[in-house]
């Protein structure tokens, strides 16, 4: 696996080898060893993917306040991707800023997401499956987000939304409110 930084401190975008024959191939998933690093030997306690028939859905931009804040790994693995992620970190020098990119289940790539960030993202093809694996459990209680389109952002989407969850049309705006925030 190649860890590739990025711009935003702590995220990373994660590129696989996989092992190509006359088979097919094989790929490592997840290696701790080689994530140490990123994640600090954080434990990965659960698994979770999701399914997203529609090219141009919107799911996101989600989080999960402190006690509850994880790091997380995401890898798409049927279609394509548009992947955000947004820096919610008040001591961070790129506070409110994002950043995208593509996951790809034929490129096999992944991102590296720590504590203090949103997610979101919009598929780029139909019948999306996507894989992630976290650091702490999911707590309902502490779920949290912020509307995809919050004109402070100015996120470039790169389709038409297409479908969004009655939950992620009603997240609140990202403004500069956003700094009372405590993660």
């Amino acid at each position: 696996m190649k860890i590739i930084k990025s711009k935003l401190s702590g995220v990373a975008e994660i590129e696989s080898n996989p092992f190509v024959d006359h088979r097919g191939w094989f790929v490592r998933y997840f290696c701790q060893d080689q994530i140490r690093e990123l994640n600090g030997g954080k434990e990965i306690v659960q698994i979770n993917s999701s399914f997203t028939k529609k090219k141009g859905t919107i799911r996101g931009l989600h989080f999960q306040n402190s006690p509850y804040c994880e790091d997380k790994i995401v890898r798409c693995l049927s279609g394509q991707i548009f992947d955000v992620v947004l820096d919610l970190r008040l001591e961070s020098k790129t506070f409110g800023q994002w950043q995208s990119i593509i996951l790809d289940s034929e490129k096999m790539n992944m991102v590296y997401i720590p504590k203090g960030f949103a997610h979101g993202f919009q598929t780029l093809t139909d019948n999306c499956q996507i894989l992630y694996l976290h650091t702490e459990y999911r707590n309902q209680k502490s779920e949290d987000g912020y509307y995809y389109n919050s004109p402070y952002l100015g996120i470039d989407w790169p389709l038409e939304l297409t479908d969004i969850s009655e939950r992620d049309k009603n997240l609140k705006i990202f403004d500069e409110s956003a700094k009372k925030i405590k993660l």
